[in-house]
């Protein structure tokens, strides 16, 4: 049986239920995170609270600092509860503006909000980072705030979709000419020896795994900057990687069907996917 957290209670997923009325439902209207737990202890969890916090500021979502860090202790206990501490896990936290009869503007003062968290066994991509992955790209037609972690993923559904006719496992998104990020990982290239991302603003998410392989590339004296990839340079990049909470540093071997320099996994990578790894791993006794 599987455990889950439902505004304030720990219940049996198949008994957990949200109102047909739930904003979260009708409008998309709000947060969510996800997080890695590896034996049952979580990945950055101090900086996932803190961008959650900050995009339900930005939403206006009323739920206190200190509510959202205390939800780190339940997705503990749901880890424990669903005998996932022996490996590792993905817990979603999704927060939204609570239930109210629709209109666009918000509902009354003192609705609740609905707080929700799930856990479930996350299995290593063995395989893909073994050998790499392929990826198409695609308009970017997100909103304007990415940098919030909201429910509404239209644009991302779209893009994953198109990834996935076209048998690929991520779609890098294209605005104005520039490589934003994935439909769901941070992208990072390789342009004449420097590895480069998207600068924070509002295009892209502020990952949390984005920053931990920028400090991974300083401590092994690999330059990096924040700066824009236009798409002529990312047909060209020597390394192509994706990162995020679930797809550690992922190379890309193939992009729209033509591979990436040699086809196969470049060295910067693995570098730092060993390195990453090494962070992720830093807590637990062999």
């Amino acid at each position: 049986m599987t455990i889950v957290y439902l505004n304030g209670e720990y219940v049996a997923k198949d008994r957990a239920a949200i109102s047909v009325d739930d904003r979260g439902f009708v409008f998309g209207d709000g947060i969510y995170e996800g997080v890695r737990a590896i034996a049952g202890t979580l990945f950055e969890w101090p900086a996932h609270a803190e961008r959650m916090s900050a995009g339900l500021a930005g939403l206006r979502i009323e739920l206190a600092a200190d509510r959202v860090a205390a939800l780190g202790s339940v997705c503990e206990r749901l880890v424990r509860d669903n005998g996932l501490a022996d490996g590792e896990a993905f817990l979603y936290l999704a927060v939204t503006r609570g239930a109210a009869p629709r209109a666009h503007a918000f509902p009354p003062p003192g609705t609740p909000p609905t707080v929700y968290v799930s856990a479930t066994r996350l299995v290593p991509r063995t395989e893909l980072r073994r050998n790499g992955c392929k990826a198409v790209t695609f308009e970017d037609m997100r909103w304007a705030r990415c940098d919030w972690k909201t429910l509404n993923l239209l644009g991302s559904v779209l893009a994953r979709q198109a990834a996935a006719e076209a048998g690929a496992y991520e779609a890098i998104l294209l605005r104005d000419g520039v490589v934003t990020e994935g439909a769901a990982s941070t992208v990072f290239a390789v342009v004449d020896g420097v590895l480069r991302s998207h600068p924070l603003g509002h295009r892209i998410l502020p990952s949390v795994t984005r920053r931990v392989v920028m400090e991974c590339a300083r401590e092994l004296a690999i330059p990096v900057e924040e700066t824009a990839v236009t798409e002529a340079e990312l047909r060209r990049a020597r390394e192509i990687f994706l990162c995020g909470t679930m797809t550690d540093a992922l190379s890309v071997v193939t992009l729209d069907g033509a591979p990436v320099a040699g086809g196969a996994p470049g060295p910067i990578a693995q570098r730092l996917r060993d390195r990453l790894d090494a962070r992720l791993h830093a807590h637990v006794t062999r």
